[in-house]
Parts: C-alpha cells; sequence; structure tokens
C-alpha cells in the first residue's frame, strides 16, 4: 500500500486537529507537514514530496490562491483540494484557475474527505463535475481557455498537426472543452464513467500535463480541437 503524503494549510486549529485525525485513521495517509505561512508552505513542498495539499480557502494570514498557483509550481504532481467556508462561485473560478483537483465547503464530511484525498492523489480531477454543472461557470472557464490559447499561440507556438492522444481521447477533450461533465461525456459516447476517468487520466499522461485545463489548452494550441465561439 502506497502512503499518501498530505499538506494542511488551514488556521483553525480545531479543524487542523479534526483533519490531521481523520486522515491518519486512513492508515495509508501521513501528514508530512502543516502551516499557514507561504515561505513554509512552499518549502514543504519543496522537501517533503507531498501528494496532497489541503488548502483553507478563507485563509487570511496568506493568500491561498497564490499558495496554491507556487506550490503546484514546485510540485506539479501534487494535488489541491480547496475547502472554503461557503459556496462562492468566484473563489470555485480562480480555485480552477491555478490547478485545484477538489473544492469542498469546510462541512465536508470525514468520508467524503477520505474519499477525496485518495482520489485526487492518483490523479482524479473532482472538481470538474462542480464545475460544468454551474452554467455561468462554465462559460468563464470556456473563455478563459481561449484566452490562455492566444497567449500561447503569441508566444510562437506553431500548429502541429501530430496527435499523441487516440481518436477517442480527442473526441473527450473536445467535450470537455465545450462544457461537459463525465456524466454527460459517457452518456454521450454510451460508455461508463469509469471509462471516460480512464481515457481523461491516459489523455494527462500522454500529454504530460497535469489537469484538464493544461490538457485542453495544449489540444486547442496544437489545433487538435477546435473552440466554438457561441
Amino acid at each position: 500500500m502506497e502512503t499518501i503524503r498530505v499538506i494542511i494549510i488551514d488556521e483553525q486549529p480545531l479543524f487542523r486537529q479534526g483533519i490531521r485525525s481523520t486522515l491518519e485513521q486512513m492508515g495509508d495517509c501521513v501528514i508530512v507537514g502543516e502551516s499557514t505561512d507561504t515561505a513554509d508552505v512552499l518549502e514543504l513542498a519543496r522537501t517533503a514530496n507531498p501528494d496532497v495539499a489541503l488548502i483553507d480557502a478563507g485563509l487570511t494570514t496568506s493568500d491561498p490562491l497564490e499558495i496554491a498557483r507556487q506550490t503546484r509550481h514546485i510540485a506539479p504532481r501534487m494535488a489541491i483540494i480547496m475547502l472554503t467556508p461557503s459556496e462562492d462561485e468566484e473563489r470555485l473560478f480562480q480555485s480552477i484557475k491555478v490547478g485545484a483537483a477538489a473544492y469542498y465547503t469546510r462541512n465536508i464530511t470525514p468520508t467524503e474527505l477520505v474519499e477525496a484525498v485518495r482520489k485526487v492523489s492518483h490523479g482524479e480531477y473532482l472538481i470538474n463535475d462542480d464545475v460544468l454543472s454551474k452554467p455561468q461557470i462554465a462559460s468563464r472557464v470556456l473563455k478563459s481557455f481561449r484566452e490562455m490559447t492566444v497567449e500561447e499561440e503569441v508566444e510562437g507556438d506553431e500548429k502541429d498537426p501530430y496527435s499523441p492522444l487516440s481518436s477517442r481521447e480527442v473526441e473527450i477533450l473536445d467535450y470537455i472543452a465545450r462544457g461537459n461533465s463525465n456524466k454527460e461525456i459517457a452518456k454521450s459516447l454510451k460508455i461508463s464513467d469509469q471509462t471516460v476517468k480512464n481515457h481523461i487520466t491516459s489523455i494527462l499522461k500522454k500529454l504530460s500535463v497535469n489537469d484538464r485545463t493544461a490538457a485542453v489548452v495544449h489540444a486547442l494550441r496544437h489545433g487538435w480541437i477546435k473552440m466554438n465561439e457561441s
């Protein structure tokens, strides 16, 4: 059994203790550090080889989004779970932009937290279904895809007709780019949710990227899929 190494970034000692207790009871999880200081967290990301970071989206002593952004730059294989004080579409959108793998309110149950940590540590991207169930957020995500693609094209990248992806994987990326959830993709393609997840894991590995946003931008940039303007 592989050990899941976790960093906890939360200001409330009691809540932090609850997270630690819950995760340590998993049996395959170890807490490798706790802090709310940006410098300390970045050092943990460099030296502790973390698999998952739990970040309080309501931090007041540091900028949680900046922590997420910088830690993913240092430890790109580390998954981030954002824990928010309340439902907040702006926080959700910003969490997507910094590459969070999951987004939950702080009333998440211990069972849900354990399941989330296990899933994101294995490369699952749980935030997608939450996002795409909200049309307004989905629209902003698609707009962000376009903007990032334009920025990267300006930097001089050329279209590359060769794709390492199978036709089915390109098809799934196209569905993601158009705002479909895993369940919607599975229904449209008449395959199981798990098959969709397996294809997405394969896509991320083949493209050497860490999340769906990066995969879609990569595919758009190389001309493998097209973004509808509607």
